[in-house]
């Protein structure tokens, strides 16, 4: 009959696809439809009748707008209406711990103002999606802006963590043998320098590293309830409260392969409630790809930029002695001729000669030290002749000679163990600290501390000059010569800073006038990759507490 419904709005409401709830002047559940109970996570509608919604009552509040990648960004036309989808995103943890994102619309009930209407649908997959995409695309700029790897490995862990809001994430590499692994980019955790030094602890206390099976076994590692188990392990009590101010429960380590080999490691740590599915997984993989790209073009940039500087050392050292250092040699033999000539009398002035000897002598001796320091500077493999402590211990002595500066050394044990390329590193570091303190700091004493601690390099130079700020213009420096000063203290400190970064580490500087500068440099060294990890039972309880994935996208899993 005309006028008759055809179907109760109960029924309608019962089979709509998307969630339906109207909610109570302070944004309460009052009513939900199935759909929305199901979107929440409950099992029925009482369980969330009465429980705050996430949903903004009154039309246009609320500051996070959908932004998926078909829509048009606010001010654009959507279409032919010139109307802007006023669909906003909330976010919802259901009672299990699940995170959800709901796209909604929401509107006061005409009929009685008080209550709002709200429309919504689950669209956590495509603002995953969205923000991975984003992710991946600005990793691409990073790889192709950042100045040294740790900022561009840095970068990295920020967009991993930022696209799936992770409680935090870190990228370690491994060196050119494949054995040592160092961090050099996180996200979510603080900077610690002797994290590597506690993880490596914690491995001799018996802990599981899952990170070494990712490495070995080249597959994704995934750990369920991760920090649970940690927490309980005495193995890894030294790492017990730095990870515990993350806010995480399970962990995932994935390979960063490039050309067929393991570059390092990314470890993923999940927030509680956060799934890890394939699609996840896939996202760290790809991610994953981008930090491995990074580090295989740093490895090669790296080896192009050394190669070239051994063999430009090598000819600039060689030519400087086999000509300039003779030539200037041969002055100064020629003035002392000239002195021994003038001693004897005859139409030329003893004095005058005698003079022009001294002064071609002075400047010939003067010139010859200078070059022969050069030749020095020049020459490559300095700390990997010598050794870091004789190195630095024969630049201390030559710059004392050279200049008159009071330089005190003091020197932990352990130096040995420093590889020869960081070794190069850290001296070229300590050498150009002191350049600048002999070129701008006008000091008299200078004290260098370098040691290995807690399995640390650290390195700090130390003056009583008149500070940065003072050599640098501010101070009593010539008119026109303050901007070539701090030129050159950008110029140096900023090389000082990149070897420093490229292994992981950190250079902080403390400058006054009064106070004089010091200059801090601290390097973690490596956590050795062990031959073959030992056989861990707690490995295989939860391998089969994993959660099932796909097939194709299956990864290995460990208990650490």
């Amino acid at each position: 009959m005309p006028g008759t419904p055809l179907v109760g709005w109960d029924d309608i409401a019962a089979v709509a696809p998307d969630g339906l709830a109207v909610l109570d002047c302070v944004g309460r559940f009052v009513r939900l439809n199935p759909a929305a109970v199901a979107l929440c996570g409950a099992g029925e509608e009482a369980e969330l009748l009465g429980v705050p919604a996430p949903f903004a009552l009154a039309e246009g509040d609320g500051a996070c707008w959908v932004g998926l990648l078909e829509e048009q960004p606010e001010g654009h036309s959507d279409g032919p209406s010139e109307e802007r989808s006023d669909a906003q995103v909330a976010h919802w943890v259901s009672a299990s711990g699940a995170r959800r994102e709901f796209a909604y619309r929401a509107r006061t009930l005409a009929s009685d103002p008080k209550f709002t209407v709200v429309s919504f649908r689950d669209v956590t997959d495509e603002s995953h999606r969205q923000r991975r995409l984003v992710a991946i695309a600005r990793t691409s700029i990073a790889l192709a802006t950042e100045g040294s790897l740790g900022s561009t490995l840095d970068a990295v862990a920020q967009q991993i963590v930022q696209a799936d809001g992770l409680a935090g994430a870190q990228i370690l590499t491994l060196d050119s043998t494949g054995r040592e692994l160092r961090l050099m980019g996180s996200a979510g955790l603080r900077h610690w320098d002797v994290f590597l030094d506690r993880l490596l602890e914690c491995r001799d206390r018996g802990a599981r590293l899952c990170m070494l099976d990712s490495i070995k076994e080249r597959k994704p590692i995934v750990v369920p309830h991760r920090w649970a188990q940690i927490r309980e392990d005495p193995a890894w009590e030294p790492l017990h409260a730095y990870l515990g101010e993350l806010n995480w429960d399970s962990f995932v380590s994935v390979p960063l392969m490039a050309r067929g080999r393991p570059e390092g490691v990314l470890n993923a740590y999940f927030a509680p409630g956060q799934e890890i599915g394939s699609r996840t997984l896939e996202f760290l993989g790809a991610m994953a790809e981008q930090a491995a790209l990074a580090v295989d073009y740093a490895t090669l940039l790296q080896s192009e930029r050394e190669g070239a500087r051994r063999n430009e050392r090598r000819r600039l050292a060689r030519d400087l002695h086999d000509s300039i250092v003779q030539q200037v040699f041969s002055i100064g033999m020629q003035a002392n001729a000239a002195g021994v000539l003038g001693t004897r009398g005859g139409p030329v002035p003893a004095e005058a000669v005698q003079q022009f000897a001294a002064e071609v002598g002075a400047l010939s001796r003067t010139v010859l030290a200078d070059l022969r320091a050069m030749v020095h500077e020049l020459r490559p493999p300095s700390s990997a002749r010598l050794g870091l402590e004789d190195a630095v211990s024969a630049l201390v002595k030559s710059t004392e000679n050279r200049t008159g500066l009071a330089i005190r050394l003091i020197r932990d044990q352990e130096l040995d163990v420093i590889e020869p390329e960081l070794a190069e590193d850290m001296y070229r570091i300590i050498a150009e600290a002191i350049h600048n303190v002999v070129k701008h700091a006008e000091a008299t004493t200078v004290t260098i501390r370098l040691g290995v601690r807690d399995h640390t390099l650290t390195a700090s130079v130390r003056d009583d000059g008149r500070g940065i700020a003072a050599s640098a213009g501010r101070g009593n420096a010539p008119e026109g010569k303050a901007g070539r000063t701090a030129r050159h203290h950008g110029y140096g400190l900023t090389t000082m800073r990149e070897r420093a970064e490229r292994w992981g580490g950190t250079m902080r500087i403390r400058s006054g006038a009064k106070s004089g500068t010091t200059v801090r440099v601290v390097i973690p060294l490596p956590v050795r990759v062990p031959e073959s990890p030992p056989t861990d039972p707690e490995s295989s309880r939860s391998a089969r507490s994993a959660v099932p994935l796909p097939e194709a996208a299956k990864p290995v899993r460990s208990g650490s």
